[in-house]
């Protein structure tokens, strides 16, 4: 059974958001409306969503304010985003600048006039490419370490870099904020180790998976991370082999095989 999804449509035009709300609606989509900026951003700030489309909103320049403050947002910033510029002669009063069409960070983009019911399988194909992209959060205390690791993996067309933290309380920490489907850990790290960290990201928030990225690789050290929580556990120097692997698979719900990781 196909499960729905719940999308925020900012437009100002009330026949064409009743024609798209009914038209999703019969694809067991929820679909939740806003007239202006103001509305927009209350709503987003409290509910949960899985893809956005933004339409025409006066005055001009606030669809763009909107697209500025969803992308400074760790919450919505990576959220499937369809942009619906305005008709050729509303241009003036509704549609996007040349410099903010510059600055635009959208998935697809489409303009007035067009059929509802044409939006309806580019929103689709939109929420299904966010559902196979894997959410990784990089906690290590390196900076060269987190940088290359974010080089590999934005490589990568399922996997999403959502974010780095510098320690294990920060690890925690943005695991909160970004919810992550992968945690990245280092174990020996200042303020709070990996271990701890892993401790309380299995405990809290069970859908972020941890796996373990370390130098300290005895056994010792892997089985008191999977006493901790964790998913898997890859030595670095095992990791341009295994690291894509084991985030593949612990995405999947399978915990890596560390004998396969350290061989």
């Amino acid at each position: 059974m196909k499960v729905y999804k719940r999308i925020l449509l900012v437009d100002n035009e009330p026949d064409f958001v009743e024609s798209l709300r009914m038209t999703l609606a019969a694809k067991a989509h929820e679909v939740v409306t806003a007239r202006n900026r103001t509305e927009a951003e209350q709503v987003m700030g409290s509910e949960h969503f899985d893809a956005l489309a933004l339409g025409t909103i006066t005055p001009r320049g606030d669809a763009f304010a909107f697209h500025q403050w969803l992308k400074s947002n760790p919450n919505t910033k990576d959220l499937p985003l369809l942009v619906i510029d305005a008709r050729p002669e509303r241009r003036l009063l509704e549609g996007w600048r040349r410099d903010e069409g510059m600055q635009l960070e959208a998935d697809d983009y489409v303009a007035k006039p067009v059929e509802p019911a044409m939006l309806v399988p580019r929103i689709e194909r939109l929420l299904e490419e966010a559902a196979e992209r894997i959410k990784v959060l990089v906690v290590d205390d390196h900076t060269v370490v987190r940088e290359g690791i974010r080089a590999v993996l934005t490589l990568q067309r399922d996997i999403d870099v959502v974010g780095e933290a510098v320690d294990g309380r920060d690890g925690v920490e943005k695991t909160r904020q970004l919810m992550p489907d992968v945690v990245l850990m280092d174990i020996v790290m200042p303020v709070m180790s990996g271990l701890e960290a892993t401790k309380q990201i299995s405990k809290e928030r069970p859908q972020s998976k941890v796996l373990i990225l370390t130098q300290y690789d005895d056994k010792e050290n892997q089985l008191t991370t999977k006493e901790a929580g964790a998913w898997g556990f890859i030595p670095k120097r095992a990791a341009s082999a295994q690291l894509l692997d084991g985030i593949r698979s612990v995405f999947r719900g399978k915990a890596f095989d560390v004998a396969a990781a350290v061989a």
